[in-house]
């Protein structure tokens, strides 16, 4: 037989069970706080057809997906985010569902980049979306469950920062420059990364003198109010805007829900994919602002329609965000936060009798009815490797039954209503090396409900 070397693509990850563990609880963390806003879930195919997923990416995108032809000789790639493939969800599905419709989904990704820290070619997509409402509300919505999911994940160590496209555009178009504003929303959208005099330089090549104006812009400094009058000034000339006004709205919404000091008012921020029209926004670590956003999105009102025929119903808009579940994890475990345990169990049975097997479910069940997770060792062996063995698991107690086995009767007597004495236990806490002798396992239920 042929030796094949257990290799993986470069991009590609095993997952062991600490670090899969944490990735887990962490995901539970995210979705308990959607449901919480009424948030459900959904789930659309790994694979769709190419011309589904490149309508409007388009430019760097279409670089990066992975596309081939199927065994049918059809053309389909890999979905690289989870926010296309919804956009073609809701348009066969509008009529099955409430309006507005708030979705949230959590699924694997991929993308053909260069991995680095907290990006990789197969990654977890975490979307949460509002569908079928135009009002600020529902912007300051998103904004404010990206927020609070954050916090609790990273304890109140969030900033996020917001911007609104629809100005920003409104500032090229007064530029006369719009026609070009793909490009120089992609360029604007890297300032962080190419820094201030490359973005310089790379917008003067595409637009002449005219970059120190969107440099201007994209820079304006102080409050929220002193940034708002400075970028609407530059939009309009004078007066007011629909989209400045739905900036300072949201920004009345901040402070109402006395989270205004969790959100910034960036005009930097652009987002560089072509379906954001309106509200947009990025979020960052406080304590990590290097590893760059770890969650952002923003308003895409005509995604949709791609998808929809001409003249047959209302356009569809919506807002929506991503948070990327393994850059918070890589800037999690740089900051020493990501706790990893290699079981979910706290505590276990030892084995003194493999026979006794059933015995040992028995009392694991009980515990287990109480919400307390507990493995049940299976092979007899001296009570020193079992003790190896919890420790190596991440387990804390173990319950040593009697001499002789589970003392106190047959199996079935543990388990039914008409047992008789229940067994007399040792609780071990394998941390303090200290033994608690002649429990029952009710005793030892209260004692880790205690703890």
């Amino acid at each position: 037989m042929a030796y094949i070397e257990p290799r993986i693509l470069k991009g590609f990850r095993d997952f062991l069970p600490p670090a899969e563990i944490a990735r887990r609880k962490l995901i539970e963390t995210i979705e308990n706080s959607f449901r919480s806003y009424g948030f459900v879930p959904i789930d659309t195919p790994v694979l769709e057809y190419a011309e589904i997923l490149l309508g409007k990416g388009g430019g760097e995108t279409e670089k990066q997906v992975f596309r081939f032809k199927d065994n049918g000789g059809r053309d389909v790639a890999l979905r690289f985010d989870l926010t296309v493939p919804f956009a073609r969800f809701m348009a066969g599905h509008r009529e099955e569902l409430a309006l507005p419709f708030k979705r949230y989904h959590i699924a694997k990704a991929w993308r053909g980049e260069n991995p680095q820290r907290g990006r990789y070619r197969e990654f977890i997509q975490c979307d949460f979306d509002l569908v079928g409402s135009q009002s600020a509300a529902s912007d300051f919505e998103i904004l404010l469950l990206m927020c609070n999911t954050l916090n609790l994940i990273v304890k109140d160590g969030i900033t996020v920062h917001f911007n609104h496209r629809g100005l920003f555009n409104r500032f090229l178009s007064r530029l006369e420059i719009s026609g070009k504003s793909v490009e120089i929303l992609r360029i604007v959208d890297k300032l962080a990364k190419t820094g201030r005099d490359e973005t310089l330089n790379q917008l003067t090549e595409l637009i002449g003198d005219k970059a120190k104006d969107v440099l201007e812009y994209i820079e304006a400094p102080g409050s929220f109010d002193d940034k708002l009058k400075i970028m609407n000034e530059k939009a309009t000339g004078g007066g007011t805007c629909p989209e400045a006004e739905r900036l300072m709205l949201i920004h009345q919404f901040m402070a109402e829900t006395g989270t205004e000091g969790s959100f910034v008012l960036d005009p930097a921020i652009t987002r560089g994919l072509d379906y954001y029209t309106g509200m947009v926004f990025e979020t960052f670590l406080n304590e990590l602002p290097e590893i760059g956003s770890v969650g952002s999105g923003g308003r895409y009102d005509n995604l949709v329609a791609l998808y929809t025929k001409p003249n047959t119903g209302e356009p569809l808009c919506g807002v929506g965000a991503s948070i990327g579940i393994d850059r918070l994890i890589a800037a999690l475990e740089a900051l020493g936060k990501l706790e990893q345990n290699p079981s979910f169990a706290k505590i276990a049975i030892a084995c003194v009798n493999q026979n006794d097997a059933g015995c040992s479910h028995a009392l694991a069940e009980k515990l287990r009815k109480q919400g307390i997770a507990c493995d049940v060792f299976l092979d007899e062996a001296k009570l020193p490797k079992q003790y190896m063995l919890a420790e190596k698991k991440g387990i804390t107690w173990l319950i040593i039954p009697g001499e002789g086995g589970h003392a106190g009767g047959h199996a079935g007597g543990l388990a039914g209503d008409h047992a008789g004495t229940s067994p007399a236990l040792t609780l071990r806490n394998l941390q303090t090396r200290e033994n608690r002798e002649g429990l029952t396992i009710e005793d030892i239920a209260e004692i880790l409900k205690s703890l």
